[in-house]
């Protein structure tokens, strides 16, 4: 399918305003409390990320993780993660008592997400106990406005959130039937008897997107600007699901009819079924697509770019039959196209996102990319096939795309580069034009190729910068469990590679200033 060449211009400009950045979850910051956060190691990193003149720093998705602790699986596509809440931020605000968050540290080297919870909670919990006793008009118009601004999304939210915490099931399906379906009786019945635990997760909500406006505020004032992520589907056990099911493809029992998945790939031989319920796009379209477009809204108040992960489904997604055991056995279907991002522009203006194309790339997908003028993703890991025609060549990127040595879901370059068989490695150093490349050295080498290629943007997870195995991988694409575990050396501040990420981007031209949108 061709599409219509659309105005939206590139958000990352020409050649003349190269830049580049770090990729880093915010689970992944140091900090005594088990768990990165928003609060003052954040703030340290973007200070660092300024001084060694970069300009971008990418986060995976902040929403409430789902199963396996996986930002892509959250149980609201618009609600925040409150486990990356700052006890510090609290406690200098007058929540909490310096003496609340006197406990043993947690483990640096990996997140242990159960003990984060166990130790954050009852913390915010004390937080809205101090907010409720402090009856100051300030605190309470400030909540009263944030509540307002976001009941679209939040009163669902915050009620699905306390129905979880009652019910103590594993999904919502498994709810009273009458909760399943809405009936309106049952739910004003449980919203009286559930209003503290609603005003509970309404209130750390509050906390979780004040303390992030004011570090997105911190970021800017230092000419950083956050890239987001957008998972391309919801969890099936969501608030926006059991909020809208009209919208999703669902049987008379709220139960998802197909599943989302992709076909086998680099990352996995019998393809990867995630089991995200599909989107119902006539039904979108007949309601003005609204729901994208509240969802597209809520995240440009939180960041600059967005990375919309999965972008080939926008053309066509593959569609699982329920029943079925691997993702082998689906079909592509289409997506909204291009009638989806017209209604965006229309409704938003411009469009500041980033296409993630990578995996299965067919016609369509790169002419809806290119309709819309949106940056391509250049992942250097993928480039060493042989061929001189393979696309993820620095000599063949554009400027229109975003550079990086690897993503979230490669192994570390260093990692990935030890698991080479000699016949690969040989290829490796045949396309770099090295006669013989040591394992210290390919980081290092990767990154000074994006950084010196044309692409507008260049990235790199901090585990390339600081030259990290594959001990410090984030995610094995199809692997449920042991992944978004690692987190940052404590002596990270420490590092001599700061001063070596400066000079490699001065010397590749990419420390021009951030042009503020």
């Amino acid at each position: 399918m061709e599409y219509e060449q659309h105005a939206t211009p590139s958000f990352l400009g020409d050649e003349r305003q190269r830049q580049s950045g770090l990729l880093l979850h915010v689970t992944s910051l140091p900090s005594p409390h088990g768990i990165g956060d928003l609060g003052p190691q954040a703030r340290r990193w973007v200070d660092y990320l300024h001084d060694a003149q970069q300009r971008w720093w990418q986060i995976l998705p902040v929403s409430p993780i789902g199963p396996g602790n996986s930002p892509y699986e959250p149980l609201s596509t618009f609600a925040g993660n409150v486990l990356l809440i700052s006890p510090d931020d609290l406690v200098a605000e007058g929540f909490l008592a310096a003496s609340d968050i006197e406990h043993s540290p947690l483990p640096n080297e990996v997140v242990d997400f159960d003990a984060v919870l166990n130790l954050k909670l009852p913390l915010l919990q004390k937080s809205h106990e101090t907010f409720l006793a402090r009856k100051s008009s300030h605190w309470n118009d400030e909540f009263s406005s944030f509540c307002h601004e976001h009941a679209g999304w939040l009163d669902d939210y915050a009620l699905f959130y306390a129905l979880h915490d009652r019910m103590g099931t594993r999904t919502y399906l498994d709810w009273p039937d009458e909760l399943v379906n809405r009936d309106q009786a049952a739910m004003d019945q449980w919203r009286c008897e559930l209003a503290g635990e609603i005003d509970a997760c309404r209130f750390r909500q509050f906390l979780f997107f004040r303390q992030w406006r004011k570090l997105k505020e911190y970021a800017r004032a230092k000419d950083v600007q956050i890239i987001g992520d957008l998972p391309f589907f919801v969890s099936p056990n969501s608030s926006d699901v059991w909020a809208h099911p009209e919208l999703f493809l669902l049987d008379e029992r709220r139960r998802p009819i197909f599943r989302a998945g992709v076909p086998p790939d680099y990352f996995s031989e019998n393809g990867q079924l995630w089991g995200n319920p599909i989107y119902d796009w006539s039904a979108m379209e007949n309601a003005g697509y609204r729901w994208w477009i509240e969802r597209i809204r809520h995240l440009l108040l939180q960041v600059s770019l967005i990375r919309l992960d999965h972008f080939r489904a926008f053309a066509a997604a593959w569609h699982v039959p329920a029943t079925a055991e691997t993702a082998k056995d689906g079909e592509w279907r289409e997506g909204p196209g291009a009638a989806l991002f017209h209604v965006l522009h229309q409704a938003l203006g411009a469009l500041p996102f980033i296409a993630e194309d990578l995996g299965l790339i067919t016609k369509d997908v790169r002419e809806l990319r290119d309709a819309f003028h949106f940056p391509g993703m250049r992942v250097l890991q993928f480039a060493f096939d042989g061929t001189a025609e393979n696309p993820f060549l620095p000599a063949r990127y554009t400027v229109n795309s975003v550079a990086y040595t690897g993503t979230h879901d490669n192994n570390t370059t260093r990692g990935w580069y030890q698991n080479l068989d000699d016949a690969m490695r040989q290829v490796v150093w045949q396309v770099l034009q090295h006669e013989e490349l040591p394992e210290s050295d390919v980081a290092h080498l990767f990154m000074e190729m994006m950084w010196q290629s044309r692409a507008a943007l260049a990235i790199a997870p901090l585990q390339d910068l600081l030259n990290l195995g594959a001990e410090a991988r984030m995610n094995v694409p199809g692997e449920a469990e042991g992944n978004w575990l690692w987190r940052c050396p404590p002596d990270i501040w420490e590092s001599p590679h700061w001063q070596s990420l400066r000079q490699m981007t001065v010397d590749a031209g990419r420390a021009a200033p951030l042009l503020h949108d």
